[in-house]
């Protein structure tokens, strides 16, 4: 993990990221808990460890990643969205929401709120996403495809 990346990670949970996390973290919980969601608890965990160190990482859609539709991106995939949304994606997103107005009233806290709206936006449709490193990310912008 780059310096300036670590130094931000290390920000980010200080000033509340960590709070977030947790919510992902007992998102998760619930869903387990309930068996017929333990396919959506996958999604919240592998969110819940971004959430906790945002920053050296990004979203992208899987299928741009695999160059593929895979069960996620596709209908069933847009399905399991909308059943995420109902149960647990508005709360979770309304969270990251109100903690990015309380940051972005500080100068300092503006990057925090900004990476915490861009998460407000992953927790409202996170099936069919997946979380690589910003040099993927960047591999993917210029043209390759990974898990061929």
């Amino acid at each position: 993990m780059p310096l300036l990346s670590l130094i931000l990670n290390i920000l980010w949970v200080v000033t509340g990221g960590i709070w977030m996390a947790a919510g992902w973290l007992i998102a998760a919980a619930v869903m387990v808990l309930t068996i017929i969601g333990i396919p959506w608890a996958r999604s919240a965990l592998t969110i819940a460890w971004y959430t906790l160190l945002p920053f050296g990482q990004t979203a992208v859609r899987r299928d741009a990643y695999g160059g593929r539709e895979d069960m996620g991106t596709g209908a069933l995939g847009a399905v399991g969205n909308i059943l995420w949304f109902v149960f647990a994606g508005w709360w979770l997103a309304l969270g990251h929401l109100i903690t990015a107005v309380g940051l972005a009233i500080t100068i300092i806290g503006l990057p925090f709120a900004w990476a915490h709206l861009k998460l407000a936006g992953l927790a409202l449709w996170p099936i069919g996403t997946r979380i690589v490193t910003n040099d993927e990310a960047e591999a993917l912008r210029r043209g390759a495809t990974y898990g061929r």
